[in-house]
C-alpha cells in the first residue's frame, strides 16, 4: 500500500492511454499539445499526477537511446515534478519497456503492476486500486503468453541488438495492424458480463471485503472505454478511456479532491 498525502486545496488527477507517435507524427502532434493544454491546467491545483499507461505507442529504452519525439510531452512533466508535482506513471503493454529513464530525467515514479494506494485528504484515508489493465482476469491468454515473450529478457536483448532505426519501424508496424477498426472509430462497447479487467476488480472487491480493505475507487485504462461502473457500497470501477479517439470522444480522465472521485471529459478542460 502506497501512502500519498495530498495537501489541502490540492487534487489527484488520472489518466490514460494517449498513445503518442500514433499513427503518424501530425496527428500525434496534434494529440500532444491537447494533452499539454490539459497537463498546464492540471498543474495550477495539483499534488499528483498519474498516468496509467500506453502514454506511447511504443517505447524503448536502448542503451544509449530512446524513440524521439515527444519533447513538449516530456518537457511539460519535468516542469509540473521541477514544481514539485509527483508523477507516477504505470506501465503499458505498449510502453511494457520502460526502465529507468523518465525516472531519471523527468522524476517519475513508475509502476509496472495493479498497485493499491492509500491518499490522505485533510485527514481522511482514501484508498484505490490503480493500474493500466493488460493481462488482468480470466481468458486473453494468447496476450499473456505474448507479454511474457515480450519482457522475457533474452527478447529485449534480441531487439536491443536491431538498428533503433529498423526496431522503431517494426514496432508501428506491429502495433497498428492490431488496433482494431471499432478502437479507431472510438466506438468501443462494453459488456460488464464479459469485460476483463471488470470481473479482475471483481475478484479484488471479493478479497478486499473479507479483509475489510474495500477501496473506494478500481482506476484502469487499456480498454479504452470510459466508463464508471458502480461496485455498491461506494465503489466504483473506473476506466479512462483513450485520447486517440475522433474528436477525443474518449478521452476522460479522474479527479480525486475533497474524498470525492469526479470522472469528467477532456472537454471541460
Amino acid at each position: 500500500m502506497i501512502e500519498v498525502q495530498i495537501p489541502s486545496g490540492k487534487k489527484a488527477y488520472f489518466a490514460s492511454d494517449f498513445h503518442l507517435g500514433f499513427p503518424n507524427h501530425a496527428e500525434s502532434l496534434v494529440r500532444e499539445k491537447y494533452i499539454i493544454a490539459w497537463l498546464s491546467q492540471v498543474q495550477k491545483d495539483a499534488s499528483d499526477v498519474f498516468l496509467l499507461g500506453d502514454l506511447f505507442d511504443f517505447w524503448f529504452e536502448y542503451t544509449q537511446v530512446v524513440p524521439k519525439g515527444f519533447v513538449r510531452f516530456l518537457g511539460k512533466l519535468a516542469e509540473m515534478n521541477d514544481e514539485g508535482i509527483r508523477i507516477h506513471i504505470f506501465v503499458g503493454n505498449h510502453d511494457l519497456w520502460i526502465r529507468t529513464y523518465l525516472k531519471d530525467e523527468i522524476g517519475a515514479i513508475i509502476y509496472d503492476q495493479p498497485t493499491e494506494f492509500n491518499f490522505n485528504i485533510q485527514g481522511k484515508s482514501i484508498k484505490a486500486l490503480l493500474g493500466h489493465g493488460d493481462g488482468l482476469g480470466p481468458g486473453d491468454y494468447g496476450y499473456k503468453v505474448l507479454k511474457q515473450i515480450f519482457i522475457h529478457p533474452v527478447s529485449i536483448f534480441l531487439f536491443k541488438i536491431l538498428h533503433p532505426d529498423i526496431g522503431v519501424r517494426l514496432a508501428h508496424v506491429w502495433s497498428n495492424t492490431r488496433k482494431s477498426d471499432t478502437i479507431l472509430s472510438g466506438d468501443v462497447s462494453f459488456d460488464p458480463n464479459t469485460d476483463f479487467i471488470l470481473n479482475y476488480v471483481k475478484e479484488q472487491v471479493q478479497m478486499d471485503s473479507k479483509l475489510n480493505a474495500r477501496k473506494k475507487a478500481y482506476v484502469f485504462g487499456h480498454r479504452h472505454h470510459p466508463i464508471a461502473f458502480p461496485l455498491g457500497e461506494e465503489s466504483t470501477y473506473y476506466n479512462l478511456g483513450d485520447w486517440f479517439s475522433p474528436n477525443f470522444k474518449n478521452a476522460f480522465y479522474l479527479i480525486l479532491a475533497d474524498e470525492e472521485f469526479t470522472f469528467k471529459h477532456s472537454f471541460n478542460i
